[in-house]
């Protein structure tokens, strides 16, 4: 079996990546493909923003940067993340595009460490120069044949053919992964076992889930969470909010889904059913997307028992829990009086509660849902469920 592992020395996942993959394939008797391509190249064929942090709201470039941290750490690996990032590393790739099959991993891991370790400027040739010269690379030498220029190019082309829209990109035959933290995906498709989890905890901090019905990663993230607070020994907190006000007050677009490029779109599809595989539980998208959910948001601060139900119904069942008739039917067969639930909603000081919820949320640097709160610190998406935990203990 051979693992294709498309990648950019200027993206920390695909770094963190690099650290992990070959021993992967180790494990599972498969070989690893290196394929250094350049990342913005890959944007801009697909027309979306070229330097993807530049393009993101406040309240996410600074989660976004924070994140980068957490998965170092939880990879075991340093990190030192430039107050200019993203540098230029189209030469970095030229020379990397350039060499033997069999010399890319060892380069490609000294000019990794050199930018998210040491702080190397790569895009200066000098210090390109000074970091691979030790491992033998004449930088200046790759970098007068011309032909290098087109030997990326047509790199960046591949990977865009073959699905390619950013890195780390996993592919094992026709099946590909993005991201880091999709790594498990890509054992288990290798046959290899799953991780152990850990360890159950007891009197864990306190646990907060910020949701709103409209997105189904906040659906995947809330299967979770009562699991997660259980083996923590964590008190749970469930508070709904406003998506659609929050994106509006930080700047985020209504329906982000709808700007993705198309293979990102294609991708995120399949990735919302691995992750509904990988958590045991069911999901369907829904024909009515996107949902309207003021109306059950408001229902569930009124009761918050209701979530589970809500969100099964939204996202297994593809029931349109936005019409009140509809509703009522959901809330009634999970065993409540939906039509008193209903006639509750009309309530100001209900309406007021989810507002209040959702300029806490906004205050809190929250910016979409599923978010969770561990202490004053912030985790945003259902794939961190695992940095969750580990917080809780």
């Amino acid at each position: 079996m051979v693992i294709d592992f498309w990648f950019d020395v200027v993206c920390p996942y695909a770094w963190l990546a690099s650290t992990r993959i070959e021993a992967l394939a180790a494990e599972a008797g498969a070989t690893v493909c290196w394929r250094p391509i350049l990342l913005g190249g890959v944007l801009k064929a697909l027309d979306v923003p070229t330097n993807p942090m530049a393009a993101m709201p406040e309240a996410k470039r600074v989660l976004q940067r924070l994140d980068i941290v957490r998965s170092a750490a939880a990879h075991g690996q340093p990190v030192t993340l430039p107050d200019d990032h993203p540098r230029r590393t189209l030469d970095a790739m030229r020379v990397l595009v350039s060499l033997p099959e069999d010399e890319v991993p060892a380069a490609a891991a000294v000019l990794f460490r050199a930018y998210w370790v040491e702080g190397v400027d790569v895009a200066d040739r000098g210090a390109l120069a000074g970091v691979l010269a030790p491992v033998g690379i004449d930088v200046d030498a790759v970098l007068a044949d011309p032909g290098c220029k087109q030997r990326l190019r047509d790199a960046t082309d591949e990977a865009v053919a073959a699905g390619v829209f950013g890195v780390p990109t996993f592919g094992l035959g026709e099946r590909r992964w993005w991201g880091v933290d999709r790594l498990h995906f890509l054992r288990r498709a290798l046959g290899l076992p799953d991780e152990a989890p850990l360890p159950t905890g007891a009197d864990g901090p306190p646990l907060e889930l910020f949701y709103d019905f409209a997105s189904p990663f906040a659906y995947l993230g809330s299967t979770q969470a009562e699991r997660m607070a259980a083996d923590a020994g964590s008190a749970l907190t469930a508070t709904p909010i406003l998506l659609g006000a929050l994106f509006r007050e930080i700047g985020t677009p209504m329906v982000p889904l709808f700007t993705f490029s198309e293979p990102r779109r294609r991708y995120q599809q399949q990735d919302l059913h691995e992750w509904a595989a990988w958590w045991g539980v069911p999901f369907r998208f829904p024909s009515t997307f996107p949902l309207r959910t003021v109306l059950p948001l408001r229902a569930a601060v009124v009761e918050p028992r209701i979530r589970d139900a809500v969100f099964r119904a939204a996202w297994a069942e593809d029931r349109d829990v936005g019409q009140p008739d509809v509703l009522r039917g959901v809330l009634d067969d999970a065993g409540f009086d939906g039509a008193a639930l209903i006639e509750a909603t009309e309530r100001p000081e209900v309406k007021a509660a989810l507002r209040a919820n959702t300029e806490r949320a906004i205050a809190l640097g929250v910016m979409g849902v599923p978010t969770f709160r561990v202490g004053e610190e912030l985790w945003w998406g259902q794939d961190r469920v695992p940095m969750v935990e580990r917080a809780l203990r």
